[in-house]
């Protein structure tokens, strides 16, 4: 079958690679329909992690099973599914506390496991013909039949449960102010989250005027361009005081604004991983919250200096703690929110979609790799279509 292969920095292939099969009686194999290109592929993509060569890519995935180990009971041949990026066993510790983000079953000597992700454990991902699914029980949602709401379904693979995971990680309430840094597809649906929430005011900061638009469009936020101006201070100025809560949608690539700008859409040479957890800091009020599900790694080939380089950032812990701020961490527990957001869209009552940018079949993955990294003007998601 046809997959998305890493061939190393800045470069992938779609090639050749044998199908999956059934390995486990609690298995099941989808034939991909949708497929997604996330932020955090772009890590393995420019030579920021340990990833070795050969990896097939893909996380985000949905289609229709197509074989069904003889051990699962509550999935058939023909069902539409969607999968967790989180590869979870159900019934570890964490997974019975709803951690599934935390498995410690799925991937030995390291808390969680993925598709398609580089120290995730052995799962091969679905950008790709067809994904096998372990313990497919628990990791597949059921999804109504045909085609409708392929685009939005597709995203509760991971950036509509963790965009609203940020928001849960802040306990934002109906009523409060929050600002998100970043506005690329987990930021948009941190601030589309807040929205559907109830927050009185929503501020998304970030530099790309498209992505700004679409904050402002479809999550009634105010913008915030961070080249402007102390991103900081726009806030403060806009909402005459400190906000009540914060999200960190952007991590540990985030562009300094005291750097000067540059001709590249993205430069690393501007990067200060510590830069947007300050910023945040800063902006919200005493005893407010902070979300953080933007990655942050323990060790980073690329990074600016060597305490970075080693996952030690320089946090204004003094003021954090002057503050009384509560912080919360960690990768999305996708089952934790997914069914709920799936019937949300089913209802009518949310449509993340305005995020896609692109549909583009399989083909043309290494052409949106390149325009994704380089942060182009109208690309935020781009779905592949096996």
């Amino acid at each position: 079958m046809k997959a998305v292969v890493y061939k190393g920095e800045k470069e992938v292939a779609v090639e050749d690679v044998d199908e999956p099969e059934i390995q486990h009686p609690n298995d099941v194999v989808v034939d991909i329909t949708t497929t997604c290109i996330c932020g955090s592929d772009l890590h393995m993509y420019e030579g920021r992690t340990a990833a070795d060569p050969g990896i097939v890519f893909g996380h985000e995935n949905m289609g229709i099973v197509e074989q069904v180990g003889e051990g699962v009971s509550t999935l058939e041949e023909g069902d539409r599914v969607v999968m967790p990026f989180n590869v979870a066993c159900g019934f570890c510790r964490n997974c019975e506390n709803g951690y599934t983000g935390f498995c410690t079953n799925v991937n030995p000597g390291f808390a969680g496991g993925a598709y398609g992700y580089v120290a995730m454990g052995p799962y091969q991902g679905g950008q790709a013909e067809k994904l096998r699914v372990p313990y497919a029980d628990f990791n597949a949602l059921k999804l109504p039949d045909g085609d409708e709401h392929e685009d939005s379904f597709s995203l509760l693979a991971d950036i509509f449960p963790t965009g609203w995971h940020g928001t849960e990680l802040a306990n934002l309430q109906p009523g409060e102010s929050i600002a998100i840094f970043g506005a690329g597809p987990v930021g948009l649906m941190a601030a589309y989250s807040a929205k559907v929430k109830g927050a009185a005011e929503i501020y998304v900061v970030d530099r790309v005027d498209s992505r700004l638009e679409l904050a402002e469009e479809h999550c009634d936020a105010k913008a915030i361009n961070f080249e402007d101006s102390d991103p900081v201070e726009q806030i403060k100025d806009a909402h005459g005081d400190m906000v009540d809560k914060g999200v960190d949608a952007v991590g540990y690539q985030a562009i300094d604004p005291e750097t000067d700008p540059s001709d590249d859409a993205y430069d690393p040479a501007r990067e200060n991983p510590a830069v947007v957890l300050n910023q945040l800091i800063q902006v919200v009020r005493p005893t407010g919250e902070l979300g953080v599900p933007g990655l942050y790694v323990p060790s980073d080939p690329g990074a600016p200096d060597e305490m970075a380089a080693q996952g030690r950032l320089g946090i204004d812990f003094g003021k954090l703690f002057e503050k009384g701020l509560k912080v919360g961490t960690g990768q999305c527990n996708v089952k934790e929110y997914n069914r709920e957001l799936r019937d949300l869209i089913i209802e009518g009552r949310a449509d993340p979609s305005f995020v896609v940018s692109h549909r583009v079949g399989l083909d043309e993955a290494p052409e949106m790799y390149e325009r994704f990294d380089k942060r182009e003007e109208g690309v935020t998601k781009v779905l592949l279509e096996p």
